[in-house]
């Protein structure tokens, strides 16, 4: 006979403290109950894809996800196609998905899930449903921050949105970071001494607006930085929903053009400001270079 799955379903967006409590609890309940344990995951949040206003709602893109789950779980994780699924009534994808496809032995739910049409199946129907089919069913609480905050998701994506990076970090349980290509820009950094490597990012990565002191790898070697995400007010402002991000790596001088770099966010340094003139950038700049060099010390480069 083949062996049942113990199964949690949810979205993970971050795949934070929170998740990670959850995915442990999952294995528990899997040994005990002499089953295997299974993660079913929507690569990207069913919101963000109904949204009339997707860009910048994601924290971890599907690929950045997967890894992510590889490397905090020894359980298995498959991803869910929300499209094929979207117009199931609780009632089907309980029976269709979990039980006939995933062969579902029972099942651990957060404390906000709800799937099918609407989200209309929540915590109370799994409740019915697990009690008439005879599966074990477990809700797991919100996970508490030292200080009594209740990490979620949504919350992270506020925290990042204002700016506290470090704050965002600690209910991750790891720097936020970003990734993408880097593409060619107008070269206005290495004109000023400062060049940066203009990142081509995914459109629903949240992208949190300011001057920030980040570690950036490069291959293998991490370097500090400073990362600005804005709109560039003071040379050449653009017109866009989605903000430029450029990176300035310290200490290096190769050409990088067409690689792929991942940039972690260690704090925020600033806000975008629009200054008079040129040499007023470039003092402040300077200053930002400073201050990176004193917030990420040598010791957070070794790899």
């Amino acid at each position: 006979m083949k062996r049942k799955n113990f199964i949690t379903v949810g979205t993970f967006d971050g795949v934070h403290l929170g998740h990670r409590k959850l995915f442990t609890r999952l294995e528990q309940l899997a040994v005990l109950h002499q089953m295997t344990p299974l993660v079913l995951y929507f690569p990207y949040p069913p919101k963000t894809l109904l949204s009339p206003r997707p860009e910048m709602t994601v924290l971890s893109t599907p690929p950045e996800k997967k890894i992510l789950l590889k490397n905090c779980l020894d359980v298995a994780a498959q991803p869910l196609d929300f499209q094929a699924y979207r117009e199931y009534s609780p009632e089907q994808f309980f029976k269709k998905v979990l039980l006939e496809k995933y062969n579902c032995g029972g099942i651990l739910a957060g404390p906000d899930f709800a799937f099918g049409k609407n989200r209309a199946g929540n915590d109370d129907f799994l409740k019915q449903k697990c009690a008439q089919a005879a599966l074990p069913f477990e809700v797991l609480p919100f996970y508490d921050a030292a200080d009594g905050t209740k990490i979620s998701s949504s919350l992270i994506r506020k925290t990042l949105a204002a700016g506290d990076v470090r704050l965002a970090n600690a209910m991750l349980g790891r720097p936020y970071s970003i990734e993408g290509r880097v593409i060619s820009g107008k070269k206005l950094g290495r004109k000023l001494g400062f060049p940066t490597a203009n990142l081509d990012i995914n459109f629903y990565k949240l992208l949190p607006l300011g001057v920030f002191a980040v570690k950036v790898r490069v291959g293998r070697r991490l370097y500090r930085g400073i990362c600005n995400i804005g709109f560039r007010p003071t040379v050449n402002p653009i017109d866009s929903i989605i903000p430029l991000t450029e990176v300035h790596i310290l200490d290096f001088k190769q050409s990088i053009y067409g690689r792929r770099i991942e940039v972690f966010f260690c704090d925020k340094m600033r806000g975008e400001m629009k200054f008079d003139g040129l040499e007023a950038l470039k003092a402040q700049l300077s200053q930002d270079k400073q201050n990176a060099r004193q917030i990420i010390n040598d010791k957070e480069l070794e790899n």
